[in-house]
């Protein structure tokens, strides 16, 4: 799997080319974007490495099922804006599974919910032993859960694994401070191998939306991985440290 530099002319040309097909889509179907600008660059760039990568736009918010271009169609990979979007997802839901395409209803809700917790959130950690180690035998975490146990891992309290599954050029851009492994999930099945003296302790898995890492989960649980905790919504709803670069 190629590895993508997200500064390359060839990047940057094929996401200026990503943007004009988003306002084409919310022009066609009277749609908005996100009032949350990271869920908006977010979706676009992993729109624009689909585009490179495999040749067409496919949801960078799933997994692309498939070596070859007839097994990823006989697949069924969804495809931007993909179907149950336009049907189902945004009539019913306001905005589509990635984020990116809301009803201007929804996106205006969102931004007041936004301004709300902005002013009405507090945040407590200082999390007991049992307390820390409940928390990791949840199946789904939040952002507030995760910077919690990350501060009591630092205590030893409690030990874990957190683990990005997201693309490398992603990675690059923003990874949570504590991140311990990367496995991508167009490389999952080769990278998983290197992690399986983790099978029998807990291991966090994270992408961008909680999509991916959701998936991620049920794949590690299938190959005998025992604590797979999922953080939903992933990275983009984490409040806790974050770095750029290796």
């Amino acid at each position: 799997m190629q590895q993508i530099d997200i500064n390359s002319d060839e990047f940057q040309a094929e996401l200026e080319k990503t943007w004009q097909f988003v306002e084409k889509v919310n022009t066609q179907f009277g749609f908005v974007q996100n009032p949350n600008d990271e869920v908006n660059e977010g979706v676009a760039m992993g729109l624009a490495r689909n585009r490179l990568t495999y040749g067409k736009r496919f949801c960078p918010c799933f997994m692309v099922i498939g070596e070859t271009k007839e097994e990823q169609k006989a697949a069924d990979n969804r495809i931007c804006p993909c179907k149950p979007a336009l049907e189902k997802e945004i009539p019913e839901d306001g905005l589509c599974h990635c984020g990116i395409f809301c009803t201007p209803e929804y996106a205006a809700s969102q931004q007041i919910k936004a301004e709300a917790e902005e002013v009405a959130h507090t945040h407590s950690q200082g999390l007991t032993r049992g307390q820390a180690q409940a928390l990791l035998n949840e199946a789904q975490l939040d952002g507030d859960e995760l910077e919690a146990l990350l501060e009591a891992r630092s205590l030893k309290m409690v030990d874990f694994t957190l683990m990005d599954v997201r693309e490398y050029m992603e990675y690059q851009m923003e990874h949570i401070v504590g991140t311990d492994a990367l496995v991508p999930t167009s490389q999952f099945y080769a990278k998983i191998e290197e992690h399986s003296d983790k099978k029998h302790t807990p291991v966090i898995v994270y992408c961008f939306t909680g999509s991916r890492s959701f998936q991620v989960q049920h794949a590690m649980k299938s190959l005998g991985f025992e604590h797979v905790c999922n953080l939903r919504p992933g990275i983009i709803a984490y409040n806790g440290a974050t770095a750029r670069g290796e």
